[in-house]
């Protein structure tokens, strides 16, 4: 049986987690005339969507009887898990063709087994973590990677489309965070490279500004220079993504490439560093505080 298509004025959304990103993301489907009903532990934080007329709900089970497809954006594998398959969770309220759609980063495996378990009530799921952080979230950049059936898929694309700029559909279920974990995987040794190059550079007396002017438009580029050259510089360090989220998604690459027989060894050695910045009361900081437990273990004073 076919899957009917995301429609505004017509299709309900919930939206469970309005952290960082999930505020932008869910304001961005309101915006293009979905009407949604959300959920969030801290319902301060949700305000700014219920200024902008989306209802309030007191659980995701809750969420999910009001909604016919209902996003999740939230921390941890124990909060997927929560919101969509416990007692109170999302798949609870759903009737059969609800369409529950994970995109926080979490467990390939745990994805899998949220799709095996809506299906046996006739409901469907994807996961479809994304990549982009607040910036992204914010000017409905990012890039949405996708997990579940092609129909499913197609049938939530116009919701898609108006969170992200790159949407792609990368296999069965599970695929959509395996392909999150390749991402987190480029990213951890670019963060790690920059902060030492930008560490380098100061301690032998360059002026940033213009050494990023120069290095930002060759082979020595990104996406992540781009976007936090720029707070380092300004000593920004508040969270665009939190560092104890990172560090959850490293570990959970960890587990899967050792489950595959992988030898990773930038990624454990980027996980460690990252430790170390934890340990040093900045869990919840954005990742380009990096920087600031590299000073540290260098005895560089800013």
């Amino acid at each position: 049986m076919s899957v009917a298509k995301a429609e505004a004025g017509k299709t309900r959304i919930g939206w469970i987690g309005t952290g960082v990103m999930g505020r932008w993301m869910c304001q961005h489907a309101m915006a293009k005339g979905f009407a949604a009903t959300v959920f969030t532990r801290t319902k301060e934080k949700a305000q700014p969507l219920l200024d902008l007329g989306a209802a309030y709900a007191d659980s995701p089970k809750a969420v999910a009887e009001r909604s016919d497809v209902i996003f999740a954006i939230v921390g941890y594998p124990k909060d997927v898990r929560e919101v969509f398959l416990g007692t109170d969770g999302a798949l609870a309220g759903s009737k059969p063709g609800t369409i529950l759609v994970d995109m926080t980063t979490s467990e390939p495996s745990l994805a899998v087994e949220i799709a095996a378990t809506a299906k046996k009530k006739g409901v469907h799921a994807l996961d479809a973590p994304v990549s982009g952080g607040d910036v992204g979230a914010k000017n409905a950049a990012l890039s949405i990677m996708i997990g579940g059936e092609k129909d499913v898929v197609d049938a939530v694309a116009p919701l898609f489309e108006a969170m992200g700029k790159t949407v792609i559909h990368q296999g069965g279920s599970g695929a959509g965070q395996h392909t999150k974990m390749v991402n987190q995987i480029l990213i951890s040794s670019t963060m790690v490279a920059m902060c030492e190059g930008l560490l380098y550079a100061f301690k032998s007396g360059l002026d940033l500004e213009t050494v990023l002017k120069s290095v930002s438009v060759g082979a020595a580029g990104s996406k992540s220079l781009d976007i936090y050259g720029a707070r380092l510089l300004q000593r920004n360090f508040e969270p665009g993504f939190y560092v104890e989220h990172f560090i959850k998604d490293m570990g959970i690459a960890l587990a899967e490439a050792e489950k595959m027989n992988l030898f990773l060894p930038g990624l454990a050695l980027a996980k460690q560093l990252y430790e170390a910045v934890r340990a040093q009361g900045m869990g919840r900081k954005g990742t380009q505080s990096l920087l600031l437990a590299m000073e540290a273990i260098s005895g560089v004073k800013r």
